[in-house]
């Protein structure tokens, strides 16, 4: 009796929970709390700048046309070869750049989960079904696949969510199948399904709660590879066209002139380069938070 009491949490302390403790962790994880701090800056950079700098992201200034970097005209990070503001363009090509990688993300996410979650549940011939139409989808070349659906459908923002989504589920639809085959035979599953409770709601109530963790890793790890799809794609021609822009776009603008204008491929590239670094950091951190063995 003793020992279970001294178990119990003292008046006053709150007892410990999974979110706080995984908080605790993180922040004390100094590279994530790092990340964290300038990815935020540099998402709030994107949002705001283009709004509050003097330049409109595809305004040319034919007096400065591939202007190096200087304070006296007022574009810091120079011009590219048409005289556009490369400081406003590269912020307003992080905000398409991160729209495309939290859009997709949520996207892939959700239907992975779905996916994922209803195959290890009902397993049997189902999961065999469902599982071998992504084995499928594996097999086919994915920029193969997303050059034929870009030229088809058109390079619009949203049609280049809508494609990258279609290729950057698979992954999270097993990893919550593996999760779920080890969850649906746990014993508050058991007692939902003794008592009639519909198979929906075990699997959105019961099951989808109990992945949070993992799911929240692997957004993080999923978010910049998108954002390296998109910027690839662009890169290529593929993603999104002027006058819009992306950090794709810019690096592969950089790349025609990196000779004679190097900051054209430098800030834009630094800029994709830290935001990565950024989610690989917190995705790390992120891990490490929430691993039970650390718990």
């Amino acid at each position: 009796m003793v020992n279970s009491l001294s178990q119990l949490p003292e008046p006053g302390n709150p007892p410990r929970n999974l979110w706080a403790d995984a908080r605790r962790r993180f922040f004390r994880n100094k590279a994530a709390t790092i990340s964290l701090i300038v990815l935020t800056l540099i998402i709030l950079a994107c949002i705001i700048g283009p709004w509050v700098l003097p330049f409109d992201f595809d305004a040319a200034d034919w007096d400065a046309m591939s202007a190096a970097p200087s304070i006296t005209n007022g574009h810091y990070w120079g011009t590219d070869d048409s005289g556009r503001d490369l400081l406003v363009r590269s912020l307003m090509g992080g905000r398409i750049s991160l729209m495309v990688g939290v859009l997709a993300t949520v996207a892939s996410v959700t239907v992975g989960i779905a996916w994922g979650a209803v195959a290890g549940f009902m397993g049997g011939k189902v999961d065999g079904f469902m599982m071998r139409i992504v084995d499928m989808m594996y097999a086919i070349p994915y920029l193969l696949i997303a050059i034929l659906l870009v030229t088809i459908l058109g390079r619009e923002f949203y049609l280049v969510v809508i494609t990258i989504t279609a290729f950057s589920w698979m992954d999270m639809a097993r990893i919550v199948r593996g999760q779920t085959l080890s969850l649906r035979s746990r014993e508050y599953v058991e007692a939902a399904r003794s008592i009639g409770v519909p198979t929906l709601r075990i699997i959105s109530s019961h099951i989808v709660p109990n992945l949070l963790g993992i799911v929240v890793i692997y957004t993080t790890v999923t978010v910049p590879g998108v954002i390296l799809t998109e910027s690839v794609l662009s890169f290529l021609g593929l993603g999104i066209q002027e006058p819009m822009t992306s950090w794709g776009v810019l690096i592969a603008d950089g790349t025609k002139v990196m000779d004679v204008s190097p900051w054209i491929l430098l800030f834009p590239g630094a800029l994709l380069s830290i935001t990565l670094y950024c989610f690989n950091f917190i995705g790390d951190g992120m891990r490490d938070a929430l691993d039970p063995k650390d718990r």
